[in-house]
């Protein structure tokens, strides 16, 4: 592939680097807290084509707009769960 022109490096390997750069604070996390840690980095890793069309060169942005994607999500799945349990029972939780 031709490189001329790129200002920023190939999105996936330079995502990995920037997950590698981590390491160090991940070590220092409890082992419950790497696991939630590396959950997050693999947020990131699914919306890598996301990123990679996003074309900026702080990765660590993409990374945080990850996180706050897919804990949205969450949120939404468990506000849904929760509406369903108030509609099942007749009442708010």
């Amino acid at each position: 592939m031709n490189s001329i022109g790129r200002t920023i490096p190939s999105f996936r390997p330079a995502l990995e680097g920037e997950i590698e750069s981590w390491k160090d604070f991940k070590r220092a996390l409890r082992p419950d807290d790497q696991k939630i840690f590396n959950k997050l980095m693999n947020f990131a890793r699914n919306h890598a084509d996301a990123g990679s069309l996003s074309a900026r060169p702080m990765l660590s942005e993409i990374l945080f707009m990850s996180f706050a994607i897919e804990q949205e999500k969450k949120i939404k799945q468990l506000e849904e769960r929760v509406r369903e349990l108030e509609k099942k029972y007749g009442r708010e939780i």
